[in-house]
């Protein structure tokens, strides 16, 4: 069937996003979903960082962590240019630093780390003893449950197919303004194959990595980034990578914030195989302002 013809899927259409046009040895581009948002998701940029660091790597070296700071929201209507800096090639250890830009500014900067596979010492957390995914709602019954007297913004977040499926253990944040521990478990899924490719499998991690962070920083308080009283935008954002993950099955992403002050919110997260391996850790700050008009 001709690619004109085709409906993709969200993950069909999110692995295309990731397979960016190499302009020149260290320049790529890419685009953006047109799904209407107003500006680019936060995973999306990191993601096809990722993939533009990886494109300037060798074959034998596999990233183990990423650093990044959002500068400007990004314009999902124009391509993104990722410029990529060779700053290292050691004998076990690759640095990258990659510069995003649209409109002649730059938008976002991240720097990444390779390594080659080593053995080594090995030891990790243990992943919480929570509800299995399939003891929980569905996003579609969550929708059918709750959506018709949602908030048109949460209408729209949690009615749009997307290529990774959410499913909280505990739902009370998004039905309530009771205000809550700083933290919360969701298993997470992709809704499509993701190549058996480890550069894709660690760009679509990255991606995923991104939803539902900042949120967290929230809880305490009673409120949601839905609310139109909140500015919410990430600020930064870092990864580590420690064990590679095929994504054919749920990942539980734990995650808390240990503080909130300054109008930023700080959250860390980890996502765990269903069989209790720590294949990533996660920390991000983000704004969380009360708007002065609300």
């Amino acid at each position: 069937m001709p690619q004109a013809d085709r409906l993709f899927s969200p993950m069909e259409q999110l692995i295309e996003t990731l397979d960016l046009e190499r302009l020149e040895e260290n320049l790529f581009r890419g685009v953006s979903p047109q799904v209407g948002w107003q500006r680019v998701f936060g995973g999306q940029v990191i993601a096809q960082a990722l993939m533009a660091a990886q494109r300037t790597a060798t074959d034998d070296r596999f990233v183990h962590s990423l650093h990044a700071y959002f500068l400007l929201p990004g314009d999902p209507k124009v391509p993104i240019i990722y410029q990529v800096e060779r700053l290292r090639d050691g004998s076990s250890f690759t640095t990258r630093r990659v510069t995003a830009i649209q409109h002649g500014k730059a938008i976002f900067a991240m720097s990444v780390s390779f390594q080659i596979e080593e053995p080594g010492y090995d030891h990790q957390t243990t992943i919480p003893q929570i509800k299995q995914p399939e003891e929980l709602m569905s996003e579609q019954q969550f929708q059918e449950m709750f959506l018709a007297h949602a908030p048109e913004m949460v209408k729209r977040y949690w009615g749009q197919k997307r290529p990774v499926e959410i499913r909280p253990v505990n739902l009370v944040h998004y039905v309530s303004e009771e205000k809550l521990k700083p933290e919360q478990q969701i298993w997470v899924r992709t809704t499509g194959v993701v190549p058996d490719d480890r550069h894709y499998q660690a760009a679509v991690l990255a991606y995923l990595s991104d939803m539902t962070l900042l949120d967290t920083s929230l809880y305490p308080h009673g409120t949601t980034i839905f609310d139109p009283a909140v500015q919410a935008a990430s600020i930064d954002h870092a990864m580590w990578f420690h064990r590679p993950c095929a994504l054919d099955d749920w990942l539980l992403y734990a995650q808390d914030s240990p503080s909130a002050s300054g109008a930023r919110g700080m959250t860390r997260g980890a996502l765990y195989t269903r069989s209790g391996a720590l294949v990533a850790s996660v920390a991000q700050e983000g704004l969380i302002r009360k708007r002065a008009d609300a």
